[in-house]
């Protein structure tokens, strides 16, 4: 079989589904078989179950992604942005990163383009939420969060103050709770280092819309969560919404409004809205429906899997049931779909795609957590292992997962990094200072108006 025949693969999506599925296909697929393309604006791929340990400094960020050109090796990793895919004519349209516009043909197409966060109309929301989805998302909050306790450290004006120390997270999902968990975790862990800033002034909020917190978790855990939080001094607010964060002035849907300096948005995801640019069947959410067999609904050589699909769950008697966007599915996912594009271009049968949820872990600060395996519930340390347990063996790469238990290490023997890198965000600004260019520095936080006296 020469070149001349190799079929062509495209990927749209270097995430869990797609990195994993061209991993898989770069194996199993004999040489010349077929040429693979994957299509993302990022060179790597985020392992996000492990972004809030990022941001609490038990980790190194790199190490919570892989880098795509690397592992690769036996496909064409194009960095771009798809903006338009036509099943009709068996093209992609891609926004190169040099910023030319190319279309792609294909043979055989898989998309991926996973899910982005699901913002909802709240005045201020644009300007002042810090979404948590990428690394840089993760690095940011972290420097941002050090840095509100350098500047409280300087000031002796209460109402500045409290702004600083005020941390409000949007969403009791496990990115939220995680997130919040690990942040407070490591703010409070950094306050012993100064002077003038206690623990207790510090306000952490989580918000949530509906009147229970990590639904994944079943009822019990998600109550004995809310205890853990309360013990770490978080006010749980349920069945509360934010009615807006103009300026850092939060106002909830209970009465209470206050400033705070820092806002994470986890309220959920939704699909990739790119898929409204293409011909392939959505479902009423924006999903793309999807087989068991992870093909589209309909149409010949296109597969989908992840975040952004809509796929029969085997595992249960309700024949709506559709799986749930995780890590795990995704994964597991990506093994079925890699097997069934192998199957499709030899002419063989194709499986479906079968598993019902082992359970769920969470981590919910250093050395607590809970988990529902298979039934079991755990929480406390057993829990908090068995997250870190889980989610290392499911690191794409030997290499990563070497790196973050070595990160592990040096923070159980040497304690946290409470480093602010801010500067990361503006680089240049220090140069532009001393060499007279006129730069204008974001803001840090609005300065009280000096009451006349």
């Amino acid at each position: 079989m020469g070149m001349a025949h190799a079929k062509r693969i495209v990927v749209v999506g270097g995430g869990y589904v797609g990195m994993y599925t061209a991993l898989r296909l770069q194996k199993k697929l004999r040489r010349g078989e077929a040429e693979i393309t994957v299509i993302d604006p990022q060179s790597h791929m985020t392992y996000q179950p492990f972004l809030p340990e990022a941001a609490a400094g038990s980790i190194e960020p790199r190490h919570v992604v892989v880098p795509l050109h690397k592992v690769l090796q036996g496909c064409r990793v194009l960095n771009g942005r798809v903006t338009a895919i036509s099943d009709a004519d068996k093209q992609v349209t891609v926004v190169t990163a040099a910023g030319s516009t190319e279309l792609l043909g294909y043979d055989v197409l898989v998309v991926a383009p996973g899910s982005v966060a699901r913002t909802l109309p709240v005045p201020g929301l644009p300007e002042q939420g810090i979404a948590f989805k990428t690394v840089g998302e993760a690095i940011y909050l972290r420097n941002h969060v050090l840095s509100r306790l350098d500047t409280a450290a300087t000031t002796d004006d209460p109402e500045l103050r409290s702004r600083l120390l005020t941390f409000v997270v949007v969403g009791g999902g496990y990115a939220g709770v995680e997130a919040l968990a690990e942040l407070a975790d490591m703010a409070r862990y950094a306050t012993k280092y100064y002077s003038g800033i206690e623990a207790e002034e510090m306000r952490w909020v989580l918000v949530e819309a509906m009147d229970r917190i990590m639904p994944e978790v079943g009822p019990k855990m998600g109550v004995y969560t809310v205890g853990r939080l309360l013990d770490a001094g978080i006010e749980v607010l349920l069945e509360t919404r934010v009615e807006s964060m103009v300026d850092g002035h939060v106002v909830l849907s209970d009465g209470q409004e206050f400033d705070a300096d820092t806002i994470v948005w986890t309220a959920g995801v939704k699909p990739n809205p790119m898929l409204e640019q293409t011909d392939l069947p959505l479902g009423p959410r924006g999903h793309i429906e999807c087989t068991a067999s992870l093909t589209v609904e309909g149409l010949d050589g296109v597969f989908s899997a992840g975040d952004c699909a809509s796929v029969p769950d085997l595992s249960k008697d309700d024949p709506n049931a559709r799986t749930s966007p995780s890590a795990q599915h995704a994964v597991r996912q990506a093994k079925v779909l890699a097997d069934n594009i192998k199957a499709y271009l030899r002419g063989y049968e194709m499986t479906q795609y079968k598993h019902s949820y082992a359970g769920s872990v969470a981590s919910l600060g250093l050395y607590k957590g809970v988990a529902q395996i298979y039934g079991v519930k755990l929480r406390g340390f057993p829990a908090w292992f068995m997250h870190r347990t889980y989610h290392v063996s499911r690191m794409p790469t030997w290499n990563r997962r070497f790196r973050i238990l070595m990160d592990w290490t040096t923070a159980l023997l040497m304690g946290r990094e409470v480093v602010a890198l801010g500067q990361l965000h503006e680089p240049k600004a220090e140069f532009a200072r001393i060499s007279g260019a006129t730069v204008t520095p974001l803001p840090v936080a609005p300065q009280p108006t000096t009451k006349a006296s």
